[in-house]
């Protein structure tokens, strides 16, 4: 609530709420989001190191994928929760480029607070970062290259390039035809003849067990459920397969009723009714002609005995997501009514088999024709490796996607951002006024990519920065450094490429981030309301006066 005294605003706080302004408000917000970037800075690169996360409940996660870490870290600061989003956004539309946005966002953070110390306004500083990032967009256009998207090997390299320094990265060309096999095959035609790919309809199982080799493409859908019945058979070729959204077993009715029976022979006749009622679904089943039941929901004991009897295979209490890919895969729809199903409704695959997967058993829906959802079953010898080949897999999915939707691509390596540094200073000495300063310390801080990559392999960041900037000024738009050699090298000829989309995903998620924080001046926090211990009312137990019981 705000009033005046004497001429002067007064804002109305309740006790206990903290306010912060003006220098010291913005001081503490960049501190904060340069905390994160600097958290997350060490993992960048081939040869980055992992971190060790342990949570409240002493759940360890083990990794040093940026949007995992800053998923996992317990953090409080508003202004470090801005850094966490803009990872997630990234994660989100480009699949990789997180560690990148957050680096570049921190380090564009510790430039404006030099030119803030140099009492230049935060608006000002905002605007110079925004001119330079709509520059550095153009750019990113002029110097992507063309990807043949049916040329395996060009896709490949692209797919590496996500999974290298990562744990899984021994399993790199292994895993990448898997990426690869699995996004051409859910890869659709849209609207003007635009492909998309939506990787949701990429099923990913884990199971731990085996090694990572043992892991599996599965044109089809592999699902975590056991065949029902130990009398069903448990491998049917040329499945014919129904998808069913309905109970199979006695609905109860809808309103609370009571059944009187007052003779044995009614008691029979209402038990005769209500197995006949079952064997009629289970009929009904078998004429449709499916040999393969998927059911969202309950099977009863007699619809499963006569399911069994009639040699057809069934599997209840599959998840709805389950059923929407297992449609998509086989070409079936999901029906939600046993009378009304029919041979048209059916899907088609191969061959249904279950299998022993480590210790569980899983039913495999396989050699479908065209499948517009498939599935990967990974395995790891511990539960810890599993959880990293999935976050190596989900990040290599997301990208291939990237590069087949768009079809351009850029070097890695820092050679991108030693271009994007290099033009956007020649950009800024065409600019007047104090935007230009901004728009130099934003090519300034771009330049913490390649710095960090030197860092993290055991180089000089300093000399190699400078062999980089001289290739760059020769006209080596490729030109990146070797985090193993040392060398700088053509980062394309090497195999180094990444999505353009990443990169411009990184870089504009990294200015908005910085430049939400820098318009900030004022930060007003309210003190939270302590709980009493072990989260009983205040006063004592529910229901009793304050202070607890009265004497006798």
């Amino acid at each position: 609530m705000a009033g005046q005294l004497g001429g002067t605003p007064v804002l109305g706080l309740r006790e206990g709420s903290e306010r912060t302004r003006g220098r010291e408000a913005q001081s503490t917000n960049i501190n904060a989001a340069k905390a994160v970037a600097s958290a997350v800075r060490t993992t960048l690169g081939p040869r980055g190191t992992d971190k060790m996360l342990v949570d409240s409940l002493g759940n360890v996660v083990i990794t040093n994928d940026g949007a995992t870490i800053l998923k996992e870290m317990d953090i409080e600061s508003p202004a470090a929760k801005m850094m966490i989003e803009v990872a997630k956004t990234v994660d989100e539309v480009a699949g990789d480029g997180t560690t990148t946005a957050v680096v570049i966002g921190g380090e564009l953070l510790k430039k404006a607070e030099e030119l803030l110390e140099q009492e230049i306004h935060p608006s000002v500083i905002t605007s110079g970062y925004r001119l330079a990032a709509e520059r550095a967009r153009k750019v990113l256009e002029e110097i992507a290259t063309d990807i043949d998207i049916d040329n395996d090997e060009e896709l490949k390299k692209i797919a590496r390039t996500t999974i290298t320094g990562k744990f899984s990265e021994a399993y790199r060309n292994f895993l990448s035809r898997i990426a690869i096999k699995a996004v051409k095959a859910i890869t659709e035609t849209g609207h003007g003849g635009k492909r998309v790919v939506d990787t949701d309809n990429i099923n990913v199982e884990k199971k731990v067990g085996g090694r990572i080799g043992e892991t599996e493409l599965v044109q089809g859908m592999a699902i975590d459920k056991e065949v029902v019945h130990p009398g069903m058979p448990r491998k049917v070729e040329d499945a014919k397969i129904a998808l069913i959204n309905a109970a199979l077993e006695v609905k109860k009715t809808e309103t609370s009723a009571e059944v009187k029976v007052t003779s044995s022979d009614q008691l029979k006749g209402f038990l005769d009714e209500e197995e006949r009622t079952m064997h009629r679904m289970a009929e009904r089943i078998k004429e449709s002609g499916a040999n393969v039941v998927i059911c969202q929901k309950g099977i009863d004991d007699v619809v499963q005995h006569y399911l069994a009897k009639d040699g057809i295979i069934a599997v209840r209490r599959a998840k709805k997501s389950d059923m929407e890919k297992l449609g998509k895969a086989t070409g079936g729809k999901i029906v939600t009514a046993v009378d009304e199903i029919s041979e048209s409704d059916l899907g088609h695959a191969g061959l249904v088999e279950e299998r022993k997967i480590a210790e569980d058993k899983m039913l495999f829906i396989q050699e479908c024709e065209n499948p517009h959802a498939v599935s990967i079953v990974i395995r790891g010898g511990t539960e810890h490796v599993v959880d990293e080949v999935e976050r190596a897999l989900h990040d290599m999915l997301r990208v291939t996607g990237c590069i087949i939707e768009d079809g351009k691509a850029v070097a890695g390596g820092g050679a991108v951002e030693t271009e994007l540094a290099l033009r956007v200073r020649e950009y800024s000495a065409s600019l007047k006024g104090r935007e230009q300063l901004a728009v130099e310390n934003f090519a300034a801080a771009v330049e913490i990519i390649p710095r960090a990559l030197a860092e993290n392999s055991g180089f000089d960041p300093i000399d190699k920065l400078v062999q980089l900037k001289a290739a760059h000024e020769r006209g080596e738009k490729n030109a990146g450094l070797d985090a193993y050699t040392g060398k700088i090298v053509d980062m394309w000829q090497g195999g180094v490429i990444e999505p353009l989309r990443t990169k411009k995903q990184s870089v504009e998620s990294a200015v908005e981030a910085a430049t939400m924080i820098l318009r900030i001046d004022d930060v007003i926090a309210s003190k939270r309301e302590a709980r009493p211990a072990g989260g009983a009312p205040p006063g004592g137990m529910g229901g009793m006066p304050p202070g607890g019981m009265p004497p006798y």
